[in-house]
């Protein structure tokens, strides 16, 4: 799409879906204004413009330099259009924010669903056609749980392909930087032109995207978790889950119904001890000065983190690298792992209880873990709701991930299908 669909679209749809916090008319560009139009998560620095990080005070009212992968993407002749909503300092998983405002779930007008976060606003922005890709940040499935409640592409690269300069960390031994997009070849190239060193970190790479796009698939062994080894999966996710499978074996895959030495939910407490023990540790100083203003149940679980000696952070760390190892060592016998990326469909925004995180409960051990990890949608409930399928590769193997994500995206049936937004005209 061009900037000026974009922005017209935006007006059209934006005044309820409310994906953006704040729109660029005329749009941000680089050198050359020639690739896609995309959106930036309010949690990456755009110099000059206030990085709000979903909350009422700003985290940085006037950053001096774009975040790394903003300043690579324009460079390359993408044409940013807006900040995007999140969760207020990315620490959730349902998308849901009581100190700015929730955006709604596309793809229902008469319901306000959960987006799902922490990247809210970039997957309700992907979703509704208001750009071509999204930047967003991935904790603990902050890339792959929104997109697929919301039926786009949701890409998440190992840790460090992209650099993590000028993005506010939630966790840095968890955090990583990934791409929403309509499918999975804008979300390949994207994660290409994003990697690679920023001229500080050691970042690995660059990505090379079309040697993934055009990798044969067929043959590769892709371990798919049984369903009755997942835990508790809504119905309708299950039928869908195993329908891909199908699909996926009809696209060449030797797919194989087996279970990982460690449950993907083994990794779900630690991956939240990492994020509650760090995460309060950067953010401390903050919530003394603005917790009154702030969600109180973002405030609830930075202040579990307070509860975290430094003794019992140092052990989840040594406990998280033998369980890596051990996860590794397994997987290094597959070209990937499969199961559903979300155990339920998007619930209602009131009906959230938000002292359980049941949509992350499958996503968090691609972070714990350190895997890179695609959410690619997979087909719509009776009730017209959107369900991804997860693919997990091997370390620092995104090559994979996108190959199998493309070779299921030209199976899955989906066909670039679009939520109906009549009922979001403003």
């Amino acid at each position: 799409m061009t900037p000026d669909e974009a922005l017209a679209r935006i007006r059209r749809y934006d005044g309820r879906l409310k994906a953006f916090v704040q729109v660029f008319d005329p749009p941000l560009t680089g050198d050359a204004a020639t690739g896609a139009v995309i959106a930036i998560k309010d949690l990456f620095d755009v110099a000059d413009v206030p990085t709000g990080g979903g909350a009422r005070v700003p985290l940085d009212p006037s950053p001096a330099h774009h975040a790394a992968v903003v300043e690579r993407l324009l460079q390359a002749g993408y044409v940013a259009v807006g900040k995007t909503h999140t969760v207020e300092l990315a620490y959730g998983g349902w998308g849901t924010n009581r100190a700015v405002g929730a955006p709604w779930n596309p793809w229902d007008s008469k319901v306000h669903r959960a987006p799902g976060g922490s990247s809210s606003g970039s997957a309700v922005a992907v979703a509704a056609g208001l750009c071509d890709a999204a930047l967003g940040s991935d904790t603990g499935g902050s890339v792959r749980i929104p997109a697929a409640t919301c039926g786009v592409v949701g890409l998440k690269p190992g840790r460090g392909l992209v650099s993590l300069k000028g993005v506010h960390p939630l966790s840095p031994a968890l955090d990583t930087v990934g791409v929403l997009a309509r499918d999975v070849a804008t979300a390949a190239r994207a994660l290409a032109v994003i990697s690679g060193p920023d001229g500080e970190a050691a970042v690995r790479g660059p990505f090379d995207a079309e040697t993934a796009l055009n990798t044969d698939v067929r043959g590769r062994r892709l371990a798919a978790i049984p369903l009755e080894a997942l835990g508790e999966v809504h119905p309708e996710v299950g039928r869908l889950y195993l329908d891909a499978l199908d699909r996926l074996r009809s696209a060449g895959l030797a797919v194989e119904m087996v279970s990982p030495p460690q449950t993907l939910d083994h990794s779900f407490t630690p991956n939240g001890m990492l994020m509650a023990g760090e995460g309060w540790r950067i953010w401390k100083d903050r919530i003394e000065a603005y917790g009154e203003v702030m969600d109180p149940w973002i405030v609830r679980r930075f202040e579990a983190g307070r509860e975290i000696s430094d003794e019992r952070l140092a052990e989840a760390h040594l406990r998280r690298e033998a369980d890596q190892q051990e996860f590794h060592a397994w997987l290094a016998g597959y070209d990937a792992l499969a199961c559903p990326t979300c155990p339920i469909p998007a619930p209602p925004i009131d009906a959230v209880d938000e002292t359980v995180s049941p949509l992350s409960r499958l996503t968090r051990a691609a972070n714990y873990l350190d895997l890179p990890g695609i959410s690619v949608p997979c087909g719509l409930t009776d009730a017209g709701l959107p369900v991804g399928l997860q693919i997990l590769g091997r370390p620092r193997d995104e090559t994979s991930v996108v190959a199998i994500g493309a070779a299921f995206e030209k199976v899955s049936g989906w066909n670039g299908r679009t939520p109906d937004l009549a009922g979001f005209t403003s």
